[in-house]
């Protein structure tokens, strides 16, 4: 394309040349200043026309806020209706987990009185409405409080089950000898040896040379030497003032300050110290005070096939006469 300029004042004219590319570009910056005037002028007229209450614009603009306003009212209103069911779902849940707490209480020896239950509520239901913003979150902030007391509760019977699971594991109910029935029970007999009447402090396991001796519960061993009267000789101590001790061993496997668990091989039967024969001499002590081991393993018997058995836990300390002090007949 051609332009040619002239200027009759001068006498003069000017050619100028367009070529497609250049004659693209200029109708398109054209093109562009009118659009930014029409925005301007567009904007212009209804920022000017809203503030001042023009009768055709105002209407326009308030319409069109209107409509605005709706919208982000619908979406909100979706948004709270299905957090409404959310939270509904959650106080359930919430209803469920007092129930399962209740029964595990029951598990962890607390009384059901101790956990704090929410307010009774009920009524007929009238009608419905949507819920508020402000009411969701008062629901919200109820239920992160009950989930905080949840918290607490479940964290303290985890502690006490898991106390009392310990508990168990301490308690001496283990066989020390797997497949053996105890020979020589507790109490007065005649010595074997000396053949005299004497207080038998513990059980006899008869077995060949080399049979495991397993921990009859899990604890420290305090002692491990070679006694006169019991031979290789290891004492277990499960706490609250409870110790095992395993006689006449052909050989230990454990040494002093070692941890044991329950039914660990620590030894193997023999017939070191005082003795007639192969076999286990095991003891059962209680704050220093010799009791009857089958009492221990009667218990753990009872509670392996769910039958009713004695409470280990009520088993007291009982001395006789001559109790009190290291028998004179052991075997």
């Amino acid at each position: 394309m051609h332009l040619i300029i002239t200027d009759a004042r001068l006498a003069r004219s000017r050619a100028i040349h367009l070529s497609g590319t250049r004659l693209l570009l200029a109708g398109f910056a054209v093109s562009l200043c009118l659009m930014l005037i029409a925005a301007a002028l567009y904007h212009w007229v209804f920022l000017k026309g809203a503030r001042e209450g023009w009768p055709i614009v105002g209407s326009l603009v308030r319409l069109v806020v209107k409509d605005e306003f709706a919208e982000r009212d619908r979406f909100m209103r979706a948004n709270l209706d299905a957090m409404a069911r959310r939270v509904g779902e959650m106080q359930a849940r919430m209803v469920q987990l007092e129930s399962l707490g209740e029964r595990v209480m029951g598990l962890a020896g607390v009384a059901p009185a101790d956990l704090p239950k929410a307010d009774g509520r009920g009524g007929v239901l009238v009608s419905a409405r949507n819920l508020s913003m402000e009411e969701l979150q008062s629901t919200l902030d109820e239920l992160e409080r009950l989930t905080n007391q949840r918290v607490d509760l479940m964290t303290v019977l985890e502690s006490r089950l898991f106390d009392q699971h310990i508990r168990k594991k301490m308690v001496p109910t283990h066989a020390p000898v797997t497949g053996r029935a105890p020979g020589s029970a507790f109490g007065w007999r005649v010595d074997p040896i000396t053949g005299q009447s004497a207080l038998h402090t513990g059980l006899d396991f008869q077995a060949d040379t080399g049979t495991p001796i397993l921990a009859a519960a899990g604890g420290v061993v305090v002692t491990q030497e070679y006694h006169p009267a019991y031979g290789n000789m290891i004492e277990v101590d499960h706490g609250n003032q409870l110790v095992t001790r395993y006689a006449h061993a052909s050989r230990t496997l454990v040494k002093q300050g070692d941890i044991v668990k329950r039914g660990q091989k620590i030894a193997e039967v023999g017939t070191t110290g005082r003795s007639t024969g192969p076999h286990l001499h095991f003891e059962v002590l209680v704050q220093g005070v010799f009791q009857d081991p089958q009492k221990f393993l009667n218990a753990g018997a009872s509670a392996r096939s769910n039958a009713p058995g004695p409470q280990v836990a009520s088993i007291q300390p009982r001395a006789s006469p001559d109790a009190s002090a290291a028998p004179t007949v052991r075997r």
